[in-house]
């Protein structure tokens, strides 16, 4: 039987761990020390929930869990609590991205309820990009909350089963707290004690930028290591393949917070097929971080790109052999089925009984 299936009942959640969080997978792979592979789910511009399922079927058997992006960028797509619904419901394994951006600390709370209720295993804590950076700058930012203090609000959560009134919760959330590092953003020496920061606040594990340039990654996590903070949190490095050097020239000017030398764009323009090396250089690059001290796995960020994960992984080797686990119909769905028939037979059974008794008792 395998460590990520219930050995009572193939069909029913995992059993909880010690010094576990979370009944999820995702914290279960880190935790025995395994390369992890996470993903994200490119947010369709829909109210059709097989636009979800199409896209989240690329990823079967290649990650250990699925990002629900919250409106990255600050351009509205279909929510991470609706992408959450959907892929739990198939029993996918999501990582539910909160953005402090457009939500205060009661909606935000509740949020964090409704996701556990339904099975949201893991849950990414975001400050989010301004409104100035979307297409809908005239919306109204909140910010009541930031990244720190999110994460401090579902761990007091999770850990003290209270609300930040102080109010007890029944029963609390039990997820795995991630957040966001970028190695790769100035002041660089500050990077590192900010995840240190972070990993004050609740995180558990972090999800990199994307990195293009392995020599400053090295350094950001020669200084983790040597501030012992590797042994505190999982470190997954962001990776993803580039189109070509247009494309990697647009974002490097556009898109805040990446940085892509000078190197990576030469050898694109230098490439016959330049999709095909932005793929490769995304291969190489994992195979380079993979053998980085503390580093427990990557991310892998392909927009509209999605159809190259299982490449990308497969041909990186991370894996080893790993199947990661595939996605199965939710045992709470047939929970619920049973209880809608519960109640349709005890309808059915009130209704025989007034039948009989005004048989009885006619006018």
């Amino acid at each position: 039987m395998s460590p990520d299936i219930n050995p009572h009942d193939p069909g029913a959640p995992l059993d909880p761990l010690p010094g576990h969080s979370s009944r999820g997978r995702l914290e279960r792979v880190l935790r025995r020390g395994e390369f992890a592979v996470t993903t994200e789910l490119n947010p369709p511009d829909s109210a059709n929930p097989e636009d979800v399922y199409e896209r989240a079927a690329v990823f079967n058997g290649w990650v250990d869990g699925i990002n629900a992006v919250d409106a990255s960028g600050a351009n509205c797509h279909m929510s991470s609590v609706g992408i959450c619904a959907l892929l739990t419901r198939m029993g996918y394994a999501p990582i539910m991205q909160i953005a402090c951006r457009d939500k205060n600390r009661i909606a935000i709370q509740g949020d964090v309820l409704g996701a556990s209720a339904m099975g949201v295993q893991n849950i990414m804590c975001l400050t989010g990009d301004g409104v100035q950076a979307g297409d809908q700058p005239g919306a109204k930012p909140v910010f009541d909350l930031d990244c720190m203090s999110l994460l401090e609000t579902v761990r007091i959560m999770r850990d003290n089963g209270k609300f930040l009134s102080g109010r007890k919760l029944s029963t609390p959330p039990h997820v795995f707290l991630g957040a966001a590092i970028n190695p790769f953003a100035p002041p660089y020496d500050f990077r590192p004690y900010r995840l240190a920061k972070k990993i004050e606040a609740g995180a558990q594990f972090v999800q990199s930028q994307y990195c293009f340039d392995v020599p400053m990654f090295r350094t950001y996590m020669d200084k983790v290591r040597e501030l012992g903070l590797h042994e505190k949190v999982f470190i997954l490095c962001g990776v993803g393949p580039l189109a070509s050097a247009k494309t990697a020239r647009w974002i490097r000017a556009n898109v805040p917070g990446i940085h892509i030398p000078d190197a990576i764009i030469a050898r694109l323009e230098g490439a016959q097929d330049q999709k095909k090396e932005g793929k490769q250089i995304c291969i190489d690059i994992i195979n380079e971080v993979k053998e980085i001290q503390g580093v427990a796995g990557v991310h892998v960020m392909a927009y509209r790109q999605e159809e190259y994960v299982a490449e990308i992984v497969h041909e990186s080797g991370v894996l080893k052999g790993r199947q990661p686990w595939k996605p199965e119909m939710n045992p709470a769905d047939a929970l619920v089925a049973a209880r809608m028939n519960a109640m349709r037979e005890g309808a059915e059974q009130n209704q025989q009984q007034l039948a009989g008794i005004a048989a009885q008792h006619p006018h």
